[in-house]
């Protein structure tokens, strides 16, 4: 039981790593925001969600299969993602570039498609845990689409 808890932590805690980051969260609110923008509670409260349920199913997926069983397809597409998924925050709140985030919002809407693919090839189950992630993606990505063309 210990074990299981300890692979999910792991499968969790990096989806995580950009909240360490010193963020200037009164930058969002200084900027021209479409009206349609949420309050950034909305995202803290969604992205939570949507990294537990993507840990889930990354935990469900390493515990089916050893390794190297997975798809090396699958290992991109997840790699991919994680990396443009934790982009934004560096590149919008940090380096202060409406137009950095927009690609990566785009680029991280983009790779959970294919996440959701390669998912669904591995586990249909799991890739409906994926669905609310294509779903944030992609709001994320007309709301980075929309503030960079206002601003």
């Amino acid at each position: 039981m210990l074990k299981k808890i300890f692979i999910f932590i792991i499968c969790l805690i990096p989806w995580f790593f950009n909240s360490v980051l010193p963020i200037d969260y009164n930058y969002y609110n200084e900027i021209n925001l479409p009206f349609f923008a949420p309050p950034p509670i909305f995202f803290s409260i969604t992205w939570t969600i949507i990294y537990i349920l993507i840990s889930i199913s990354l935990y469900n997926i390493f515990i089916s299969y050893k390794y190297n069983e997975i798809p090396l397809s699958y290992k991109i597409s997840l790699f991919i993602n994680y990396l443009f998924n934790q982009s934004f925050v560096f590149l919008f709140f940090i380096l202060k570039n409406p137009f950095l985030g927009f690609i990566s919002s785009l680029g991280t809407f983009i790779s959970t498609l294919f996440l959701y693919e390669e998912t669904a090839l591995i586990q249909s189950k799991q890739s409906k845990l994926i669905i609310p992630y294509i779903i944030q993606s992609l709001f994320a990505c007309i709301l980075s689409v929309t503030i960079y063309l206002i601003n």
